[in-house]
C-alpha cells in the first residue's frame, strides 16, 4: 500500500465513523480531517470535492466488505494460493451459516460501515451525478448469481440478483427497521443462528430444495 493510498484509507474510514453518527450532513473535509487527527486541509488535498470525498468512502467500504467476504471463505473471486475452505453452494447449511457470519459482523462489529452505506446510496437519490456509486454493489450479484448456480438454482441470474435483495432487506430491518426490536442482539450465537435460519429458508426457496 503506497503512502497516498494509505492516507486517503485513514480518511475514508474517519469519514464512515462521522456519517455512522452523524449522516451525511456530518460529513465536511474539515470534520473528517479532525476525526483522522490530521491538520486541516489534508482531506481537501488528497478528495478536493464532496463528491470525490463521498465516491472514496463508498469504494472503501466495499474493499473492507470484500475483506470480509474472504476472511469467512466466500468466494469473490479465483481461490488464493493457500486458501481457506471455501463455499461452493451445494452445501446449504454451510452456505447459509457463513452468509449468516458476515451479516452478523455487519451489524455488530461493522455497524458504522453498513450505516454508512445505506447513508451513500441514500444521497445518490437525491444526487444523480453520484449514481455511479450504486455500480460497487454489483460484486456482491455477480457472487450471488455463481452461489445460486453452483445450488442448482433453475434461473441464477435473475434469483441471485434477488437473492441480494432479500438480504440486503433482512440487513436493513435488523439494523435500523422493527426487527432491530425483536431479534437477538448483534454479535451473539444467537443472532448468528437466527440470521442462519432466516438465510437457509431463501436459499431452500430460490434453489427448489
Amino acid at each position: 500500500m503506497t503512502a497516498r493510498t494509505n492516507r486517503i484509507a485513514l480518511l475514508t474510514d474517519a469519514a464512515i465513523e462521522l456519517i455512522a453518527d452523524g449522516g451525511m450532513r456530518a460529513l465536511t473535509h474539515r470534520a473528517v480531517d479532525g476525526r483522522a487527527g490530521m491538520p486541516p486541509g489534508t482531506t481537501s488535498a488528497y478528495l478536493r470535492t464532496r463528491q470525490a470525498l463521498i465516491e472514496a468512502v463508498v469504494g472503501r467500504l466495499a474493499d473492507r466488505d470484500r475483506a470480509d467476504l474472504a476472511a469467512y471463505a466466500l468466494p469473490t473471486g479465483p481461490p488464493p494460493p493457500t486458501p481457506a475452505p471455501r463455499l461452493d453452494g451445494t452445501d446449504l447449511d454451510l452456505l447459509a451459516a457463513g452468509i449468516a457470519e458476515v451479516l452478523d459482523r455487519w451489524l455488530s462489529a461493522g455497524r458504522s460501515r453498513t450505516l454508512a452505506r445505506y447513508a451513500c446510496l441514500l444521497e445518490a437519490v437525491h444526487r444523480p451525478e453520484l449514481r455511479g456509486i450504486l455500480h460497487h454493489g454489483t460484486g456482491s450479484r455477480v457472487q450471488a448469481r455463481d452461489l445460486l448456480a453452483r445450488a442448482g438454482a433453475t434461473d441464477p441470474d435473475r434469483q441471485g440478483d434477488q437473492f441480494v435483495a432479500f438480504v440486503d432487506g433482512l440487513l436493513f430491518d435488523r439494523l435500523v427497521g422493527a426487527g432491530a426490536l425483536t431479534a437477538p442482539p448483534p454479535g451473539s450465537a444467537a443472532s448468528r443462528t437466527d440470521l442462519s435460519a432466516a438465510v437457509r429458508t431463501l436459499l431452500r426457496a430460490l434453489t427448489g430444495s
